[in-house]
Parts: structure tokens; sequence; C-alpha cells
């Protein structure tokens, strides 16, 4: 991956794709812009040596001024549409990259992705490549008159004076010491900014959306200070590198633009002795006014130039990341609907979770998974549900594995619904319909009745209508949990996964639920991971999964005739489920 500055560059204008005609536009246009801006000093100088000349026609000092206007018109003229074709194309190519992050992210491992804080990843694809606009919409055009008007310039006034044109870049030497000062540690500076940026974004999401925690706990205090300690860095961090340089920049932007500094004394010397005439000088004097001025918009750039690299940076390691690798195409058809894995085994971090998983789940099985508490019973779903691929072994359906079946096209056979599932800031009937876009109105409401959402659905202020807040936080956990088991219901997947998708219902609902799911998965291959075994006691097979092997499997009276692992679990599942009907 190219790292440095016109890679990265380049690598922006690669995405733009159709539009790049634009900022090729753009460039035509400011080139046009710059010749607009520079032919007036001409008329100016010429003016200035008719006034010295002691002419007096009028129609000529009329003439050159309305020129100078039409110029200076068409100077703006070409300018606006100069950065109107180049902001186009930036916009488009900033949407560009956004997409491919956030269409990456639906192919990274789900373990990739949820091992970064969310605000980081958040301040990457929103604030980070957003910033990228001023420099990418503004660097070609400001690049072309910032560049080419003062070389155009310094050759006219050379072609002058070649002494009063040197005499006019002695600052210059000056202010770019200055600005190679401010630049010195530019690199630990703004490595600084970004790792403060970053973890105040972290920082802040966390102690939002661990407020309702942190209050209960009483950990207000001390989450706050976290907070706090993280905005002050972040502010300081900035604070410190700008005052570092100040000193630099100011005497950098006051040395660089005062050319008449030299221009004026060597020039007057020069005209004492003959060696250049007055009106020359005048020449050269109004010339050098605008030579400079472009130079410090370039450099100006400078700081967001080697921001834009370190932004594309961190885009590119989100788009170029390792993804779950799957066909475009299904070239194998599936034979049956069988769910089969072989000696399949996971790691977490380089900490191998589970260590030879082997089963096979035939088609129309109801199948649970059952075990302690970080057995690896949500990870053998996951996988089955290729949110992660596993490290070696395979998971196959229908005699095929699952690595050679497109994502788009396996995901329409799997619904999969968890205890921690997730709802849009959408109404609740877009929420249920995001199972099945075409689905109208009635088999949206169909779907939730048949969950037990109806009725409460209908208790809200504008019923399916109702918007349900940013991770449906308008709701309570079990009403968010019937929502998604009815998307999922609605979706109508061949394979349906239920990981603790009861949890946070009461019992009541949750025998409602348990109807409907056993209604609706007629025909279907179900799995199950339950806590309350008495959910799952009826399932064709069972799995007793330890330490992320499977410790035992067979059906409920099976298992507990053997008198293992399973059998302790229900007797200690009966024993709590006495306690709490004794209450």
């Amino acid at each position: 991956m190219g790292k440095d500055k016109h890679g990265s560059f380049a690598w922006l204008l690669g995405q733009s794709g159709e539009r790049k005609g634009k900022f090729v536009l753009s460039v035509i246009l400011a080139a046009f812009s710059m010749v607009c801006g520079i032919v007036p000093y001409y008329f100016i100088a010429g003016i200035v040596k008719d006034l010295l000349s002691g002419s007096t026609d009028k129609s000529a000092y009329i003439t050159n001024s309305v020129i100078i206007l039409a110029l200076w018109l068409g100077h703006s003229l070409f300018h606006a549409l100069s950065t109107a074709n180049s902001h186009l194309a930036t916009f488009h190519t900033l949407a560009v990259i956004r997409k491919k992050a956030l269409d990456k992210l639906a192919r990274m491992p789900l373990g990739d992705v949820i091992s970064q804080p969310s605000g980081a990843l958040k301040s990457t694809i929103v604030e980070r490549i957003d910033s990228i606009e001023t420099t990418l919409a503004h660097i070609l055009p400001e690049f072309t008159t910032g560049i080419g008007a003062p070389i155009i310039i310094l050759v006219y006034a050379f072609t002058i004076n070649w002494k009063l044109g040197l005499a006019s870049l002695i600052t210059v030497p000056l202010g770019i010491v200055c600005y190679m000062l401010m630049m010195f540690g530019y690199e630990e500076n703004y490595g600084r900014t970004v790792r403060a940026t970053k973890a105040l974004n972290a920082v802040t999401t966390e102690y939002i959306n661990g407020i309702e925690v942190i209050k209960v706990f009483g950990k207000a205090q001390s989450s706050y200070e976290k907070f706090a300690a993280a905005a002050k860095e972040s502010a300081a961090s900035f604070i410190d590198w700008m005052r570092k340089c100040n000193v630099y920049m100011t005497f950098a932007m006051c040395i660089m633009p005062a050319t008449m500094l030299s221009v004026l004394p060597i020039g007057g010397i020069m005209a004492m002795h003959g060696t250049v005439t007055t009106a020359d000088l005048i020449t050269v004097i109004i010339l050098t006014v605008g030579l400079i001025e472009p130079l410090i918009g370039v450099m100006s750039y400078s700081d967001d130039i080697a921001q834009m690299d370190t932004i594309v940076t961190e885009v590119r390691n989100i788009i170029d990341a390792p993804e779950m690798r799957r066909p475009e195409k299904l070239t194998k058809k599936l034979s049956g609907g069988d769910i089969v894995l072989e000696n399949v085994r996971f790691s977490y971090s380089d900490k191998e979770i589970l260590h030879g998983i082997s089963m096979t789940i035939h088609k129309g099985e109801f199948a649970a998974f059952v075990g302690p508490s970080g057995s690896g019973k949500s990870t053998v779903a996951r996988l089955i549900a290729s949110l992660w691929d596993v490290d070696s072994g395979r998971i196959t359906v229908g005699g095929t594995d699952i690595k050679d079946i497109p994502l788009d096209e396996y995901n329409q056979h799997i619904a999969y619904v968890s205890q921690d599932n997730y709802l849009f800031d959408l109404t609740v009937r877009e929420n249920i319909r995001l199972g099945r876009q075409d689905a109208d109105d009635k088999e949206v409401e169909e779907a939730a009745k048949r969950c037990g959402c109806h009725d409460f659905i209908m208790g809200l202020e504008k019923g399916y209508d109702t918007v349900v807040g940013t991770s449906g936080g308008h709701l309570s956990g079990g009403e968010r949990q019937r929502i998604s088991i009815a998307r999922a219901m609605l979706k109508n997947a061949d394979v349906i996964i239920l990981d603790e998708a009861t949890a946070y219902t009461d019992p009541e609902n949750e025998a409602v639920i348990q109807r409907s799911v056993a209604k609706l998965v007629e025909g279907k291959t179900l799995i199950v991971i339950a806590h309350r075994l008495s959910t799952v006691s009826n399932a064709d097979r069972l799995y007793v999964i330890k330490d992320g092997v499977i410790e035992e499997q067979g059906k409920h009276e099976e298992l507990l005739a053997r008198g293992g692992l399973y059998s302790s679990m229900w007797a200690a599942h009966i024993s709590a489920k006495d306690g709490e009907d004794n209450v």
C-alpha cells in the first residue's frame, strides 16, 4: 500500500471513477482563472507607464480599465466554476469511499469489526473522511493557480530586469526556513492528535452507551473523570501543537509576502544609477505584489496534505482489510439442506475457543446448544451464520462448503436473532420489514401477531408507525427482542438461529413466542442457544458444549439417563425454577 502523499492523492483520484473528468475540467478552468488574474498586472503596468510619460489619452485609460475589470470578472467566474466542479467530484469521491468502507465492514469477519472501538470506526468513516473534502476539492485548482501564477509573474519580471526578479525572491528562502521549523516534529504531533481524538470518541461512545450502568452503580464520578481526562488530552494535543507552531507561522506570514523590503531599496538604488527605468521599476513592483500570496496559499495546504495522507492510510486499512472470501456466483448446486461441521477450530485473538467441533444438523431438525457460559455455544452459531470464518475444518450446507457460497445468497437462507439484536431508528413497521423488503403491511402485521408483538405494538403512541429510537431505545429489552424475532420470521429463511433470543422476555410472552416459532419453523432447520433448558427440552438433538468441545449429545431423555453434565445442569435448572415458583 502506498503510504506517501503522492500515493494517497493518486489513490483518492482513483476512487473518483466517472467524475475524474470533473477534476480535469477543474484544472483547465483554474488555468483560465490564473491567466485572467495575471494579465491585469500587465495592463496596470501599462497605465502606470502612460501616466509617467504624461499621456492624456482618456480613451486608452478607459479601454485598459474595462479590460482589467473584464479580466477580474473572468478570474472570479472561472475560479467559481473550477471549485464547483472540483467539489462535485470530491463529494462523489468521498461518497464512494464511505460506501466502500461500509461495504467492507459487512464482508469482514465479525470479530475483526467488534475488536475495534465503534467510536474509532465512526470517527474514521464520518469525520475523518469528511475532513479530506477541503484538501481534495481545493488542491488541484489552488495548486494550478498557486504555482503557475507566480512562475509566470516571475518569468515576466526577469524579462524586464533579472536583477529585480532575483531581488523579489530574497524573502522566500527565509519564509521557507520558518515553514520548515514549523513542520519539525509534525508526525509526532499529528499522531498525538489522532490518538487523542480516537480515544475521546471511544470514551464518549462508551460513556453514553453505559450511562444507565454508570448511574445505577454510582460510577458517574469515575466515568466522568475518564471522559474529562480524554477531552483534556484531546484539547491539549492541539493546543500544545499550535503553541509550538505559532512563532514560526507568524514569522513566515510576515516575511515571505514582504517583497517590497528587498525590491524597493535595491530597485531605488538601481534607478538612481540609471540601470533601470522608473517605468520598469514600477512594473516590477506591481508584479511582485502578487508574487508570493499564491505561494503562501499553496504552502498553507502542507498541513492538510500531511493529514490527508494519514487519513487515507486509516481508510485504506479498513478498505484493504482481510475479508471473508466468497465467490460472486454459486458454481455448485446445493444438495439438500443438512448443516455439517467437520473438525471446526476457531480462535479469538490467538486464543483457540473451539477445539475440533463436529456435528450434523439435518434439514428440518430442531437442534439446541446448551452448556456453561463462555463454553462456545454462540461462537458455533455465528460460524454457522457465516459471521466468522473457521480457522480450520469446514462447515458445509447441502454438501457445499459455505466458503463456496456467495455471502448475499447464503444470508438469504439464514435468519439470525441474538439477545442483543439491533433496531434501527425507524418505525416498528420498517424495522420488521427489514426481514423482507417486498413484504406488504398485512404480512408485516401478521408476522408480529404470530410472534406475540401485535398487542404491545398497538399500545404504542403511533402503533406500527412509532419510531423506536436509536438502537430501539424507546422500547424495553423484551419488546426489542420480539420485534427482532418477528423480523426474522418475516424473512422466511430455511435456517433460523435463535441465540438467547428470548432472554429478555417474561415467561408468559416466552411461551407465546415458543409456540409461534414452533409453527413458523415447520419444515425449516431451527438452531437455538438457551440457558433455560426447559425451552429446548423437546429438541430433536441437544449438543452440550463445554470449553469448546462437545461434551454430550442426544435427546433430553437420553442425556438425563447418562447422568453427565446435562443431567446436573437440568437438576440445577429445575431447582431454580421451583424456587421461582415458590416465591
